[in-house]
């Protein structure tokens, strides 16, 4: 089941502007929360912005899936 969703995943990424716009906000967030998490230390507005992105990375991959869940009950349907 794992691989059928990354095949949609992959299809979803070439075919659907939204996911892969979503995807690729997801991947900037992860970036930048590796950068934050080399640190030693973080300033207040670092751990502001940490959470901040956390927060928002989390909401992107529910919006990920919920693309997935679609496509898969599309593809389910035919």
């Amino acid at each position: 089941m794992q691989t059928m969703t990354e095949e949609f995943k992959h299809e979803l990424e070439s075919q659907n502007e939204e996911f892969r716009s979503l995807l690729r906000d997801h991947h900037d967030h992860e970036k930048r929360l590796a950068e934050l998490a080399s640190k030693t230390f973080l300033s207040t507005d670092e751990e502001i912005e940490e959470k901040r992105l956390k927060k928002h990375k989390l909401h992107l991959k529910d919006r990920m899936e919920e693309i997935v869940r679609e496509h898969r009950a599309r593809v389910s349907a035919h």
